[in-house]
């Protein structure tokens, strides 16, 4: 049963009308929540939906840089004292984003109606199950401000993962798309010039300005279907990928069997199921329940199924290191034995956080070196590319030289 989003007003417990919105199943989940809050309802209606190529976009989307942000300047606020209202209507008065802003709106509103903060951000897609568990047991146990902190540097290590393995894709997409771009021009534009040069030579041309030449009018005559092909092609690969979980599955398994690629994602996984099991862990939160809040958060199946086990296997007393060990070679042998040294120790949040900081240094370390390494192969790529090219077109009229 599908989710919509209901307007209500109402009294709250001090007298005064209160306003919002609630995203739920029916009028009578709004009504048990509005109870649950102290609130008397008086009007609860069903938003008018506007489907989304009517709307219009007046501001960007709330992206996770803009959470992490957010997430740290409301962590200052509230560690000097402000109020956690005000502090939101500071953060709303100062925010460019108008999405954003409409957001903190939004979760003011709800708290001033009596609502808890963690129950104002399940409303809004931009915060995940992993934030509004941090933000409640922060809410629990009275230090906010300190959770918000933790998690403002939880984000900002997982955005600095995310930007490394970016920036090694970035470069090299940039500069062969770009050569395919010219390849293209130069066959489609080029090409067919120097064709009806040579034809008037009444000689016959060497074979790589012949294979260059049918490759020319290869794209000429079906250039444009081929273009519509792939487009269909890839999007239909993606809706399949997310229809069916075990494309999904076995795509995700040959990813980590490739040469240099598997390494950088499983280190990348580790880092950030280490990280975020770190932060749930030392947050207080049971060990069972991290896992359980953790299994997704890699976004990798084969990390997500073993999280499962795992979890499974503690709940029948199993040691987390000894789990770890029976995944089946999915988790490196320094997470099972920094996991062992911190049981014994009584120190596993600290034995994880080491091992994220490790990985994250090592999936760092291996971007710098694949980007050292792909700039002297893109370079004899574009030569092979552009340099045939050139020595197609041109070798016929050397040899036309050469005769005469």
């Amino acid at each position: 049963m599908t989710k919509h989003h209901y307007v209500w007003r109402g009294i709250d417990r001090k007298g005064q009308s209160v306003r919002g919105t609630f995203e739920a199943h029916s009028s009578e989940e709004v009504r048990f929540f509005l109870r649950q809050q102290r609130i008397r309802a008086k009007s609860i209606s069903k938003q008018l939906h506007i489907p989304s190529w009517l709307r219009i976009r007046h501001s960007k989307k709330v992206s996770v840089r803009d959470v992490t942000q957010l997430t740290r300047q409301l962590a200052t606020l509230l560690h000097a004292g402000v109020p956690l209202l005000q502090a939101l209507d500071i953060l709303e008065r100062s925010e460019s984003n108008t999405a954003l802003a409409q957001t903190l709106r939004s979760l003011r509103t709800q708290i001033e109606g009596g609502a808890a903060l963690n129950l104002a951000l399940r409303q809004h897609s931009e915060f995940d199950a992993l934030y509004c568990n941090l933000v409640a047991v922060g809410e629990l146990t009275g230090m906010l401000d300190t959770m918000l902190l933790r998690l403002a540097i939880h984000l900002e290590k997982s955005n600095a993962l995310h930007a490394n393995i970016r920036s090694a894709l970035v470069y090299p997409v940039a500069v062969l798309s770009i050569a395919v771009g010219v390849l293209v021009l130069i066959l489609w534009f080029v090409v067919p010039a120097f064709q009806n040069i040579f034809s008037s030579f009444g000689a016959e041309l060497p074979w790589l300005t012949q294979a260059v030449i049918s490759m020319s009018q290869a794209l000429q005559d079906h250039g444009i279907g081929l273009f519509l092909f792939l487009l269909v092609a890839s999007i239909g690969f993606k809706r399949m990928l997310a229809t069916h979980p075990t494309w999904q599955y076995t795509l995700h398994k040959r990813l980590l069997q490739l040469p240099v690629a598997g390494p950088l994602t499983r280190h990348a996984c580790t880092a950030r199921w280490s990280r975020t099991l770190a932060t749930l862990f030392a947050a207080g939160i049971p060990l069972t329940e991290a896992l359980d809040a953790a299994q997704g958060v890699t976004g990798h199946l084969l990390f997500q199924n073993a999280t499962r086990e795992i979890q499974a296997r503690l709940i029948q007393g199993e040691r987390l290191s000894h789990a770890l060990d029976n995944s089946q070679g999915l988790f490196p042998q320094m997470l099972i034995q920094m996991c062992a040294i911190g049981e014994e120790a009584g120190a596993l949040e600290q034995m994880l956080e080491k091992t994220a900081e490790h990985y994250e240094q090592e999936v760092e370390h291996t971007v710098a070196r694949l980007s050292t390494l792909l700039e002297p192969f893109i370079m004899v790529v574009l030569g092979v590319l552009i340099g045939g090219l050139v020595m197609a077109l041109y070798l016929p009229i050397f040899q036309l030289g050469q005769v005469v």
